[in-house]
């Protein structure tokens, strides 16, 4: 539950570089995520290269703060032709998006999801820079690294949006 309650969105980052074994952890989490029909319709690309980097900030109004990070995981969707339930895809992609912020927290690094889909041009944007193969959507930029101070997560807990029954 920690992971849970104290996870914050970072979007600045020291320069410190992301260990390798973290990549693969945040990568084993992300797939270990539910998926429809276990579809898991995901793919990862996980960019270190600075230009590269710049570019993808430069994708979307929003991705602006990508440009500190060291990391850039850029969860993308297959084609949705061998689906059984090719409309639940976003969904899955969704939970394998906060599996990756989850793990950050328990790491100890900063996340954030910056959405690319389903912005069309977003979507375009990201394809054109990770020149990406026909069927394969982009979804989303999550910069990864060190945050550059510590953030306290807020309580959103409200009971006025509950109705029991």
């Amino acid at each position: 539950m920690d992971a849970i309650m104290n996870r914050v969105s970072v979007r600045a980052f020291t320069n410190q570089e992301v260990e390798e074994e973290k990549i693969e952890t945040l990568l084993r989490a992300a797939m270990q995520a539910p998926s429809a029909g276990n579809q898991q319709p995901w793919e990862f690309f996980v960019v270190k290269d600075r230009d590269v980097i710049t570019s993808l900030a430069a994708c979307s109004p929003y991705a602006k703060a990508a440009q500190s990070a060291p990391l850039v995981i850029v969860p993308v969707m297959r084609a949705k032709d061998n689906m059984r339930f090719p409309e639940c895809a976003p969904l899955d992609m969704s939970a394998a998006v906060e599996n990756i912020l989850l793990a950050a927290q328990d790491l100890g690094l900063g996340a954030v999801w910056m959405g690319i889909a389903p912005v069309r041009e977003r979507i375009e944007a990201v394809s054109d820079v990770l020149h990406l193969a026909e069927g394969v959507t982009a979804f989303a930029l999550i910069p990864v690294g060190y945050p550059n101070k510590k953030s306290e997560a807020k309580d959103r807990f409200d009971d006025t949006r509950i109705h029991r029954i």
